[in-house]
């Protein structure tokens, strides 16, 4: 293959089908010799990408002698990915009961009064849940090879968690809206007085 610009996971993935595909034990150089033929993954980067996974958990190490030897076999591989997306999945719920308590929390602002401080903390809580859900897409986007069934179970999971965001911020635009009729405020007005960022908008 010639195929150029291969990111680092899809080294990443191209490198365990080398041993899923083949079953056997490696020597480094032996795989400097096969991963650009075969795989296209340059011979000087096969290094970095073999400790990522063997730091991952995913391939397996030893020295024999004077010699390091590498393997990889499926059944092995499946159970720590299963494992890992169980905690991926585990996160993820823990993120969706947060936005949900948050959810509550706004629609119990919205009643009677406003509360500057407590409206600045729950926006601060939302943009650490949004920036925590982008960080276990990008986990999850690197195992999406693995195991589909479970990745889309995820993937569906994230989707409620997105919608959940994007309820929360309709309601922020609610609020607004309420405190330019009730109060005849400029809208950046209140984006200043209440911490909101001007480019809160929904979540594609």
């Amino acid at each position: 293959s010639k195929k150029k610009g291969l990111s680092f996971e899809e080294k990443r993935a191209r490198m365990m089908e080398i041993f899923f595909e083949t079953k056997d034990v490696f020597q480094l150089k032996d795989l400097e010799k096969i991963a650009p033929k075969e795989k296209g993954i340059t011979s000087m980067s096969v290094k970095e990408i073999l400790q990522s996974l063997v730091d991952d958990g995913m391939v397996d190490t030893d020295r024999i002698g004077t010699s390091n030897y590498f393997w990889a076999f499926p059944s092995k591989a499946l159970h720590a990915r299963k494992r890992k997306l169980e905690e991926l999945e585990s996160q993820f719920a823990e993120s969706s009961q947060k936005k949900e308590a948050l959810q509550k929390s706004i629609e119990k602002s919205k009643i009677g009064r406003e509360d500057t401080a407590e409206r600045a903390a729950l926006l601060k809580e939302l943009a650490a849940l949004r920036q925590e859900k982008e960080q276990l897409k990008t986990e999850i986007d690197k195992y999406r090879e693995c195991d589909p069934d479970v990745v889309e179970e995820m993937r569906q999971t994230n989707q409620v968690a997105k919608e959940a965001a994007n309820r929360w911020t309709d309601n922020i635009f609610s609020i607004k809206s309420w405190a330019k009729r009730k109060f005849g405020f400029e809208e950046s007005r209140i984006d200043k007085g209440f911490g909101i960022p001007e480019d809160l908008d929904y979540i594609d």
